[in-house]
This record gives structure tokens, sequence and C-alpha cells, in this order.
């Protein structure tokens, strides 16, 4: 690599690293009434991006491929902030922020591709308790193994039904491997989801389905068509790669996290753990629910105390109904979560997923 582009790679990389950890940050912390000091406390790493924006040109044609990436994933990252900073300035209300904050998985899904040219960006796609483990840093230097990564079926932005998937690069067959399927919120769609949980699965050594609903939000209502099809997705996944059949987590974020109650909760259920984030539950759920299935079913509820669309009380109530019905309950109630998804709870879930906890 030309010693010109390297310094260009040097240059960019930290701001727009730094710029997407502060997206997440943003995205972790997002309270309404506290939006400003959100932004404030998240700081300005888009500056220094904006700035070195223009190192991405006339680069050599060998490097087209690193060159798109990057401009890619730095231009969706910019389109992120700018966003974000139309609200801090009075233009946009709380739906313009979620709308901007759609753009950060679309800069992790172009920059991910170079995690196997550039440590940096491998390191960023780590957990950060995992950075200095060796023996995982060994993994994943080695070049990736067949049917690995990410993968899409048909589930481009605006389709309905599909599904993306990540397997670590360093999948053998010769183990079972634990699943998580991770239902997406209700405006959400199973591309951009997926990255609320690869950089976990690929610290921890778990495959990632991220469907897609077959309607506008997952099947709260009316006709159930997105149970056979998420039966449908993890049979495709279970015959192409060795699933361990004792450690099936259905998970989801919103109305997923409520889906997981609804079909999770059913008596042909191939999922073993259930784990809803900032869901609602009705407690008749637990009147029409299959008593054998509830027995000793572990779930994992996470709620936050902050949470404006599904009061905490909800959760509250629900662990004690599960409960006593004879759920393996554990919950997690966040203080300082309002109504998002908490990546940090991915590693304690995986625990709890292997029964380490």
């Amino acid at each position: 690599m030309s010693e010109a582009v390297v310094d260009d790679i040097v240059a960019v990389l930290p701001p727009l690293l730094q710029s997407l950890e502060a997206l997440a940050f943003v995205a972790r912390h997002l309270n309404p009434p506290q939006f400003g000091s959100v932004m404030e406390a998240a700081g300005e790493p888009d500056r220094d991006l904006q700035t070195v924006r223009p190192r991405l040109a006339g680069w050599p044609d060998e490097f087209s491929g690193v060159q798109a990436s990057l401009e890619s994933a730095v231009d969706a990252t910019l389109t992120a902030f700018g966003g974000l900073r139309e609200v801090e300035q009075g233009n946009g209300d709380l739906v313009s922020v979620f709308r901007a904050l759609r753009h950060a998985p679309r800069a992790q899904e172009a920059l991910y591709p170079l995690a196997a040219k550039l440590p940096p960006v491998s390191a960023f796609f780590v957990d950060p308790a995992s950075r200095e483990d060796e023996g995982l840093l060994a993994r994943l230097a080695e070049p990736a193994a067949e049917n690995s990564g990410i993968m899409h079926d048909h589930n481009e932005p605006g389709s309905r039904g599909g599904f993306s998937l990540y397997v670590p690069e360093y999948y053998t067959p010769e183990r079972a491997w634990p699943l998580v399927m991770a239902l997406h919120g209700g405006s959400g769609n199973g591309r951009g989801f997926l990255w609320s949980w690869l950089r976990d699965a690929r610290s921890f050594g778990a495959i990632v389905v991220a469907p897609t609903a077959t309607g506008n939000t997952w099947a709260l209502m009316g006709e159930d068509t997105d149970t056979p099809n998420l039966a449908r997705i993890l049979d495709s996944v279970r015959a192409r790669w060795n699933v361990d059949p004792t450690k099936l987590l259905l998970t989801g974020m919103s109305d997923g996290g409520t889906f997981c109650y609804v079909t999770g909760l059913e008596a042909t259920s191939p999922f073993t753990h259930l784990a809803p984030v900032a869901a609602t539950f009705h407690p008749l759920m637990v009147e029409m629910a299959d008593a054998e299935r509830l027995r000793g079913l572990p779930v994992h509820i996470v709620h936050g105390r902050l949470d404006w669309m599904f009061p905490v009380q909800v959760a509250r109530q629900t662990r004690d109904l599960l409960t006593a019905a004879g759920a393996d309950v554990t919950y997690r109630e966040l203080e300082d979560l309002s109504h998002c998804y908490p990546r940090e709870m991915n590693a304690e879930i995986l625990r709890w997923l292997a029964g380490e906890r």
C-alpha cells in the first residue's frame, strides 16, 4: 500500500471510528427531554471527520475498494450527524432523530469489509472487554471460513420478510454454535438491527439472524404471518450451519420484544430462551400461553426506568406474572435507559444463554 494512501487512512480512521462510537452513545442514551445534554456529551468528532473527508479522493485505482468502503462509511456517518445537528438547532423532532440514526448501521455495513484488512477496524467490531483476548484476536486474524461473515437473503432496504445473517469468520462445523434471532423495533428492519448484535456475536462466537417483519411491524394483531416465516428462516439456517439446539435465543427490541412473547410462548416454539428488551406485555398472554411451555422457560427481561413508550411498571408486572407461572425469569432494570436498545446488555445475555450465570 502506498505511503500516501496509508497516511490518508491513518488520518481518516480515528475520527470515523470516534464518530461511530458517538452515534452509538446517542442511540443508547437518547431520551427526548435530555437530547441536548446527550448531544453535548457525545462531543463533536464529526467536525474532525468533515475536515479529513477530502483526503478520500485521488487514490490509485488499485485501492478503489478500500476507498469506496471508507467513502460510504464516512458519508453515512456525516449524514447521521447532519440530521442530529439539524434537530439540535431546532429544525426537527424525535422522528428526525430516529431517521438520522438509521444511517449509523449503514455506515457500519460499508466499513465492515475492511475489518479483514485494517486492524483498527477489526478492533472496532470487537467488544471492548475482549480486545486484549489473544485467542480471539488470533482467530480473527485467520482467513475467513467458507460460508461465514455477513449475508442477506431478500433483505434489501424497503423489503419485507427477508433476513440478514452473521456467521463468525472463525466458524467451524465441528461444534454446535449458539444462535440469536434478533427482532427489530416497529419502524426498523433486520438489515439495520443486525448491527446491534454483530460486535458481540463476533466476540463471543454466536450466529445472529436478523429478520425483517412481513408487515409494517411484527404480527401483534390479526393474522400471524411472522411466526411461520421465522420458522422457515430458522430451518434454512440450521440446514446450512451447525446450530446448538439447546441455545436458540429469540430476542427483540420494542415491538420485536413484544413479539418474542407472542410467538415464543407458543407450545410449538423452537426457541429455548427469550430475551425481550423494552417490550410491552398483556396479562392475557400468560393465560393464553401453554402452561408446560412456560414452566422453567428461561426469560431475560431488560427494561429502562426512563422508558417513555412502555412504562417500567409494565415490565415489573411481566416479571411477576411470568415468575408466578413458573418461568425462570432474569430481570434487569436499567436506571438510565429510555426507549433505546442497550447494546451493553448483549454480552450478559450471551453469557446467560451459555449458562454461565
